[in-house]
């Protein structure tokens, strides 16, 4: 019997392919204990309280984050309200000045918020590092550029800010999401209280410091902290013109119920179960990098992720094939190193919730398919997922999982992946991937989703307006349509 022959790229590299660690070393400047930032100052929360902020890098300990209680929530609003008289009274050159400031600064520090961002909540450095901080700086850049021209956001009206404005974000995107709520209402006029999410308070709490750099004036920014507790007061607090939150569904609803009947204004941008449809006609090898993207991108973290593959099913198996194979160079690990693909979740009751529903696609009969991937002991972290025979009624299906998973299934004709994609009580996203410019203007009417990317997938811009429909939300961020969602109009 002959000798087995060793292939040549084995004697020259070994069985395994391996990157050397590109680790991040920019020092984050993160605080051990931080202080809430109220009327243009630092101080410490009239609770006395602080709670630890992990790091799901390794689940070890960051900082210490003050909670805020009612009458620190007081401060804030009322700050915000003795601000508002004079910020929503200058001249919109003016206010665009101070957003400029903020922009310029947050690009200075660009490197500093990355880590801090990758540090608090797990994704890696590269997205935040060439999304997340850049984004956020052409947010303020974007709107002050509006500053100075409202009176062509509403042609023929005229617009005016509404106030004090309370608002609240999510912990997957902190600093991105803190951008889109902040400088739409400050260009049209209006001040703010605002809070992030427990887990990731961090990159907020240093974005004050740069709220100082730019001489902003007291009181128009606030920034308060807490957990759900504490949202409810920024909520139901009387000063407050109107309520922006970015969060679940679940909270949403809640959030809608109680003002109810309050006058006041509301925008939710909630969950997601995007449909990522491809048809046969698609260019393959594209349409596997936009699924990648479309839910690897920030472990799925994100309420647009393209969660549901529709694929049309005469492609369907060279689709599932490209893709195992796609998932096989995914890197999963430490997000502070520049190599790393797919970083950590964002907390344990994060990855709990994802294992449990994993699971349930596997006990209702769902195929489960993971590459081969060394995970860090510490941490955070679950390897990139892909299930197979999905069907409708499925919770994988159903459910927003949130994390690095993504379920597949078939459809034979447009009508049916419209259906399919329709068939949920979501309508925030969608992806089309197809050659036929027509089916793409077809497919853009019918889908029940605000934003639909043609052969392309989680492209956003400060001027494209972003939300959706059904229990997805309502109101727009970005673009005209977001400023306008911060004024009354005359």
């Amino acid at each position: 019997m002959p000798a087995k022959r060793t292939p040549v790229r084995e004697l020259l590299f070994g069985n395994l392919w391996e990157y050397d660690p590109a680790p991040e070393t920019a020092d984050p400047n993160i605080q051990s204990r931080y202080q809430l930032f109220i009327n243009g100052s630092f101080r410490a929360p009239l609770t006395k309280k602080y709670f630890d902020s992990l790091s799901p890098r390794n689940a070890a300990k960051l900082s210490e984050i003050p909670i805020a209680g009612k009458s620190d929530v007081d401060l804030a609003y009322q700050a915000a309200e003795k601000a508002f008289s004079s910020w929503g009274k200058l001249p919109g050159k003016e206010r665009g000045k101070y957003l400029y400031r903020i922009a310029r600064l947050l690009q200075d520090r660009a490197r500093e918020f990355a880590v801090a961002e990758t540090l608090d909540g797990g994704k890696p450095i590269k997205e935040a590092r060439d999304f997340d901080v850049p984004m956020a700086a052409a947010h303020f850049f974007y709107h002050a550029g509006w500053a100075d021209k409202l009176e062509y956001v509403a042609p023929g009206r005229q617009v005016s800010p509404l106030g004090v404005i309370g608002q609240i974000i999510p912990w997957n995107f902190p600093l991105l999401m803190m951008a889109w709520k902040i400088a739409p209402a400050l260009a049209m006029g209006n001040t703010v209280v605002i809070k992030p999410a427990e887990t990731t308070s961090i990159t907020a709490l240093k974005f004050a410091q740069i709220l100082l750099d730019a001489e902003l004036p007291p009181g128009v920014v606030n920034i308060i902290t807490g957990a759900g507790e504490t949202g409810s007061l920024i909520v139901n607090h009387p000063t407050a013109a109107k309520i922006a939150f970015t969060g679940s569904t679940v909270v949403g609803k809640s959030i809608q119920r109680a003002l109810a009947g309050s006058g006041k204004r509301l925008t939710l941008e909630l969950g997601g179960k995007a449909a990522n449809i491809i048809f046969e006609d698609a260019p393959i090898d594209q349409a596997v990098e936009g699924i990648i993207n479309g839910i690897f991108f920030n472990q799925g973290h994100i309420c647009c992720a393209g969660s549901r593959l529709l694929v049309q099913e005469s492609i369907a198996k060279q689709v599932c094939q490209k893709l195992k194979q796609r998932l096989a160079t995914l890197r999963t690990g430490d997000p502070l190193d520049k190599n790393t693909d797919i970083g950590a979740i964002n907390s344990s009751e994060q990855l709990k919730r994802i294992e449990h529903l994993v699971q349930a696609g596997i006990d209702e009969g769902a195929t489960i398919y993971q590459p081969a991937c060394q995970l860090p002991k510490n941490g955070y972290y679950f390897p990139p997922t892909l299930f197979t025979d999905v069907s409708q009624s499925q919770r994988i299906a159903k459910e927003e999982i949130f994390g690095p998973v993504l379920s597949i299934l078939t459809f034979r004709t447009p009508e049916e992946a419209i259906e399919k994609a329709n068939n949920t009580p979501y309508g925030l996203s969608a992806g089309v991937w197809t050659d036929k410019g027509s089916r793409i203007l077809k497919m853009s009417t019918e889908l029940k989703a605000g934003v639909v990317w043609a052969n392309t997938y989680n492209k956003f811009d400060p001027a494209s307006p972003f939300g959706g429909y059904k229990e997805s939300g309502f109101g727009r961020e970005g673009g005209m349509q977001g400023l306008l969602d911060y004024a009354t109009i005359d």
